[in-house]
């Protein structure tokens, strides 16, 4: 269960203006009843193509040429979270900044204000370099940079990207392969 603890909102605390500067807001992953049912809504109401399959279950498409834009995955069943009884959740939320080097300041700043960080680092999918942190009412927010693009033959990178780096520092000091 993620545990919210309430940061500091009080204007007498503010030392500094806030380095966030959003890019775009990046991709949304939810939790849905009907895995197959939301696939075809998705892909064929709303025009987004499968990007990759998640070991979890789900799945991420793409609309726009990021690695993924919307990630689908169950609300039931041996790999789901689950919310409480007749709760409706959003997983997280993600938005692009424009380099790591804010990524450094933005975590600095996040942590000067008492904003619990949850993730720092690489992911394997997408091979974005992000912050992931809560709000006040505990949402899971996801700030990133250099998500992996699709190809124009509409591949994503090959599966086996390395494994998951746990800081913006060993995300910094071991990049990415250019090439897929």
């Amino acid at each position: 269960m993620t545990q919210v603890v309430e940061a500091s909102t009080s204007t007498q605390s503010i030392a500094r203006p806030s380095p966030v500067r959003i890019k775009k807001l990046g991709h949304v992953v939810i939790q849905v009843r009907n895995l197959e049912r939301s696939m075809r809504f998705y892909t064929e109401v709303l025009n987004f193509r499968v990007s990759d399959n998640a070991s979890a279950g789900g799945v991420f498409l793409t609309a726009v040429g990021d690695h993924h834009t919307i990630g689908l995955f169950p609300s039931d069943g041996d790999n789901a979270e689950i919310p409480a009884k007749g709760a409706v959740r959003l997983h997280h939320f993600a938005m692009q900044v424009g380099s790591i080097d804010e990524l450094f300041e933005i975590r600095a700043y996040l942590k000067e204000r008492g904003v619990p960080i949850v993730f720092e680092g690489r992911r394997a999918l997408g091979g974005h370099t992000s912050v992931e942190f809560l709000d006040p009412d505990g949402y899971h927010l996801e700030l990133y940079y250099d998500m992996d693009q699709i190809g124009p033959d509409g591949r994503s990178r090959p599966r086996n990207p390395g494994a998951r780096i746990t800081s913006l520092e060993a995300a910094r000091d071991n990049p990415k392969s250019p090439t897929w």
